[in-house]
Parts: C-alpha cells; structure tokens; sequence
C-alpha cells in the first residue's frame, strides 16, 4: 500500500511538473529548441496559406517579429514550426501545449478568457455580411427565408441573431469547416450570405476567381477586438509579446505592416482587401489593452 501511495504521489507531481512546464512557455521552449505558431489557412489576410508549409499575414508576421524577440529572452534560435488550426480546436491546442503561440483571427471574449489568455488588440474586427453582387441583399432585414453560412466554431451567427435588427427575421444557417468552406457553400449558390470577419470576407473575396460578383453589404453586426492568444496565465511569455507589440507600435512599424496586408497587393494573386485602419482600432493600438469583446459591446 505505501508503494503505492508513493507510486501516486511521485506520479502526482510528475503532473504537477508537466503542467508548470505546460503555463512556462519560455522554459518549454528553451528546453525544446523549437516554437509552434498556430496559423489559419483562410483567415483573410490576417493569417492564410500560399501552400504548402508557408503562412502568411498580419498575425503571422507580427507573431513571427514577437519569436525574435522570444529568441533573444531564452538565449538561442528557435525552430519556428507552422500548425494549421480551425476555429473548433484552436483552443485547446493551445491548452494542451501543441501550440505555443496562436497567430490567426481570434477574438478575444470573456468566455475563452477562461481558458486562455490573450496579448494585447492588434486588430479589431467589424462583423459585416457578404453574399452576391447580383443577391439584391443590402441589409439584415432582407435576410428572411435565406440561407446563412458562417464557420463552425466561430460567434458569427449567434452575433446576427442577437442584433436588433434581425428581432423576427427568420433564416437558415449552415456551417462551413473553416472560412475557404463557407465562401463556398456561398460560391456555389448553397447559401445567400457569408456572416463572418469583415476583413476575413474582404480577403476571400478577393482571392476569389471572380472578385466583382461579390460585395460587402448591410450594417456592421459587432466589433470585436482580435489578439494573439497564449496559454492562461503564462504571464512571462504574454508579457515578452506584448513588448514587441509595443515597440512596433511605437516605431511605426505595426502601421507599416497593417498596409502592406490591408492596403497594398497581397500574395500570391496581387490582389487587395482594401480595408484601411479604423479609428477603433487606431485607439485600442494607441492606448494598449486586451480588453475583451464585451468591453466593446458595452460602449
């Protein structure tokens, strides 16, 4: 019986250890020589795939400018390994250690505050509807007996159904796996509105094969603050990417980099989301914070 009660504890605080290892994100890495950033293959230009393992975008690029400074903290150079996440397992990779450092378009809300933790705003999103140029859909009031995709495991639909404006508007709603899904499922006529990100439909749409047949309509249905998210509580490490956010912001360079993705011809088609900075977003980088969604809500 004392065998094994000792078994227990030792195995015990073997837990305890991994799961200290699991909330100290810069020991990981050091001890690891490598650091897995969570990317998305279709988030707009935030974050999203030219193939193969090469990811790109605003979050990938300012996550790739936090791991140098990630590497100058723990002393040596990382391997910098690329997983793909959806919006369903995201969280929990990052919860279980599989991701270090997530770099895609998550917005940052009480309820996942829970379970993560989240770096300062580095973009705030607008929740806006996308269908076709010829749909004759120019608001939510026009939403009634049409079908509405958005993507599993995202806020998109419960955000429309919780605007006053859709108060006894009747719709059907289908979910795409990931973002690329769901602009299909509108693409290929299965449904009439895409509610999603408005940057992430501007990237989209984009990239599609045929730009002009689509357009953004319609009122914004929330903002919400998007951030880099973080294992809970890892305060060391949140707090050396909060620092790069903070010197690129001061430098210019996160303007400089917002243009690039937002503003000017993206890879691999040249094609432009042109979305310039708004004044939301302008003051949450100004006055830096990782206030929730609901924080915006309540303004």
């Amino acid at each position: 019986m004392k065998k094994h009660l000792l078994g227990l504890a030792v195995a015990l605080l073997a837990a305890g250890g991994a799961m200290a290892q699991a909330n100290d994100t810069l020991a990981k890495v050091k001890a690891s020589g490598s650091i897995t950033m969570g990317v998305r293959e279709s988030s707009g230009v935030l974050s999203y795939t030219l193939g193969g393992s090469k990811y790109v975008g605003y979050h990938v690029a300012i996550c790739e400018r936090a791991i140098e400074d990630i590497e100058k903290v723990v002393g040596k150079k990382l391997e910098v390994k690329y997983q793909p996440v959806t919006s369903q397992n995201r969280i929990p990779l990052v919860q279980n250690g599989t991701v270090d450092i997530e770099c895609g378009s998550t917005t940052n809300n009480a309820t996942r505050q829970k379970d993560v933790s989240f770096a300062n705003t580095t973009f705030v999103e607008e929740v806006r509807i996308a269908t076709k140029a010829n749909s004759g859909i120019k608001s939510v009031a026009d939403l009634g007996g049409k079908t509405v995709a958005t993507t599993t495991g995202t806020t998109s639909v419960q955000t429309l159904r919780k605007n006053k404006r859709a108060s006894g508007v009747e719709f059907k709603d289908v979910f795409g796996k990931d973002h690329a899904d769901s602009f299909l499922l509108l693409e290929s006529g299965r449904a009439d509105v895409f509610v999603m990100d408005g940057s992430l439909l501007a990237g989209l749409i984009a990239r599609s094969k045929t730009p002009a047949d689509y357009k953004i309509v319609g009122e914004v249905l929330s903002v919400e603050p998007i951030a880099i998210m973080v294992r809970k509580d890892d305060t060391e490490f949140l707090k050396v990417v909060n620092k790069t956010i903070a010197t690129m912001v001061k430098s210019g360079e996160i303007n400089k980099l917002y243009d690039k993705w937002f503003l000017e011809p993206t890879p691999p088609t040249g094609s432009k989301a042109g979305l310039p900075m708004s004044d939301t977003l302008k003051d949450a980088l100004k006055n830096q914070n990782n206030k929730p969604a609901e924080d915006y809500a309540a303004k």
